[in-house]
């Protein structure tokens, strides 16, 4: 394995933010880590990046305990974390040159890096003269320096404009090719174009371990599109059963959310029938993972 976690828990005073969480990571996945914030996700990266120190439970990267190990552990980790911690002024060459002693690597490296994250053009400046984007780059190619087996990115594309955002996520990707890859982030896209696993951890436990896919069958949030043939009042939707959100999208069109584990589209025709209307379609909108997280960090356990 990877990433190998047991029982682990972790108190800041009489808080607990860990809660014996468990979970293990395969050589190669893309593991999305998701939660609101306080959840315990920045807390567990840094366990199991050797700056914090577990209270209860262990937890190991590629055999090595994060512990007893660390070295060992930060030679095959690259990490990026939530603050991106840069000296600004320093040219980018020389704060990888700086990062490249400390790991005892060769600087070749540092331009294979710099090509590989996208730096070229703005390689010759001064971190404190780049751009939010370029910074996420600079710490990236900084957590790649030393070529990892398992990358832990916490929010690397937070702050990132829409075109930023599209650039790191295809830096990542590429990365991923060859690398595990434990990535936390509020962005519910970044997760289902990058990754084919889901962990969601509330309140410091783990709530949800599922492949994507099988994530999204199993949600009981259903999102139906209805066009009546007829004009029908919102006070007159909300009787169904189930529902949670009426929205009205156009003429006659209607967007309804159910909170069930039942096909609302038998209740739906029944509901017709008995206005003396007539659903002239109905469509099965696709579960996003928002609403998945939604239902997943706000269900009492």
């Amino acid at each position: 394995m990877s990433i190998e976690v047991q029982a682990v828990s972790k108190y800041y005073g009489a808080q607990k933010a860990l809660d014996s969480v468990s979970f293990s990571v395969q050589k190669g996945e893309i593991v999305g880590f998701l939660g609101p914030n306080g959840a315990g996700k920045s807390t567990l990266m840094k366990i199991l990046t050797t700056y914090l120190n577990a209270d209860e439970g262990s937890a190991a990267i590629n055999g090595h305990d994060v512990v007893g190990q660390a070295k060992a552990v930060q030679r095959v980790v690259g990490y990026l974390p939530e603050h991106n911690p840069l000296y600004l002024d320093l040219y980018v060459r020389e704060y990888l040159a700086f990062n490249a002693d400390v790991y005892r690597i060769p600087k070749a490296r540092i331009e294979e890096v710099i090509t590989l994250t996208g730096l070229t053009p703005e390689a010759h400046k001064k971190i404190g003269q780049l751009s939010k984007g370029y910074r996420q780059r600079v710490g990236l190619a900084t957590a790649l320096l030393h070529d990892p087996e398992v990358l832990i990115l916490d929010e690397p594309t937070t702050g990132l404009d829409p075109n930023q955002l599209v650039e790191i996520r295809n830096v990542i990707r590429q990365v991923g090719k060859n690398k595990t890859v434990f990535l936390s982030t509020h962005i519910m896209q970044e997760v289902e174009a990058l990754c084919d696993r889901v962990i969601i951890i509330n309140q410091g436990k783990i709530v949800t371990d599922k492949k994507l896919d099988k994530l999204v069958d199993e949600v009981t949030v259903q999102v139906l599109e209805v066009e009546f043939d007829q004009d029908v009042e919102a006070t007159v939707l909300e009787a169904l059963v189930g529902l949670t959100q009426v929205r009205k999208t156009k003429d006659r069109v209607w967007e309804l959310t159910f909170q069930t584990e039942e096909d609302p589209r038998v209740q739906l025709f029944d509901f017709a029938t008995a206005q003396g209307v007539r659903a002239l379609q109905i469509v099965t909108k696709s579960k996003n993972l928002e609403q998945i997280f939604r239902e997943k960090t706000t269900t009492k356990r």
